[in-house]
Formats: C-alpha cells, sequence, structure tokens
C-alpha cells in the first residue's frame, strides 16, 4: 500500500512540475503559456482557451472555435479552411499564400521576416492558431 502511495505521489510530483511552453512577443514580453494539458493562458494566467489532443480548439467558454486537422490545415468553426502549417514551419493562408513561419528555434516571423514573437517548444500549429490566425485572444 505505501508502495502505491508513493507512486501517486511521484506521479503527482512530475505532472505539476511539467513546464508550460511560453509565448512571449517581439520584445520578449510574456504573453501568455501553453500548459502540457492544451490550455492556453494570457500573461495575467487567465486561461483564455483550450486545444484538444483531437485539434479542437475552444475558447474560455469551451465554445468550438477552430480545429487543428492532422495534415496541418487550420479550420474555423464553421469547417472552413483558415490556412495549413507546413511540415517546415511555413505558415499559409486559405489561399495558399506565404504569411509567415515558425523556425525550429522557436522564433515566429511574418511574412517578410521580421520577428513578431518566439515560442520555444511549442508546436507550430498552435503558434499559428494564436499569433497568425487569432482564434485565442
Amino acid at each position: 500500500m505505501k508502495r502505491i502511495v508513493l507512486l501517486w505521489v511521484l506521479l503527482w510530483a512530475v505532472l505539476l512540475t511539467v513546464p508550460a511552453q511560453v509565448l512571449k512577443d517581439a520584445s520578449y514580453r510574456l504573453m501568455g503559456r501553453v500548459e502540457a494539458n492544451g490550455v492556453v493562458k494570457d500573461a495575467n494566467y487567465r486561461m483564455i482557451g483550450k486545444i484538444e489532443s483531437d485539434g479542437s480548439i475552444k475558447n474560455a467558454n469551451y465554445w468550438l472555435v477552430g480545429k487543428i486537422m492532422p495534415d496541418g490545415t487550420i479550420k474555423d468553426s464553421s469547417y472552413r479552411m483558415i490556412g495549413k502549417v507546413e511540415k517546415d514551419g511555413t505558415v499559409k493562408d486559405s489561399s495558399y499564400r506565404f504569411i509567415g513561419k515558425v523556425k525550429d528555434d522557436g522564433t515566429v516571423v511574418d511574412q517578410s521576416y521580421r520577428m513578431i514573437g518566439h515560442a520555444k517548444g511549442v508546436p507550430a500549429t498552435y503558434v499559428a492558431v494564436i499569433y497568425f490566425f487569432k482564434l485565442l485572444p
């Protein structure tokens, strides 16, 4: 019994110490964070949405605002394609025009290659949802 309790305590300790992935603006000011469970919080730690494991994007009221498809396509709440994230981090709009990129080091650049943010360790599709398509405020 003691071993089971110890295992539970260790498991919870590990789960609670998983760091959130940080979102920063071009000046490296904190914009928010993406927690391990998909919850997206703003700089004041208020929940602004959640990205579910199935790709569903929900706002703070848990209303569906979009969906990330397995191929990197991002759809709005009416399931219309609003963009796509390529495997190399390139972000395109619904007309397949280049609108930005999420680089391997987490740097987020716009269509003119100006840095607009930094999101090291955050999946490129999540970054596109937040920085480019503004599905979460």
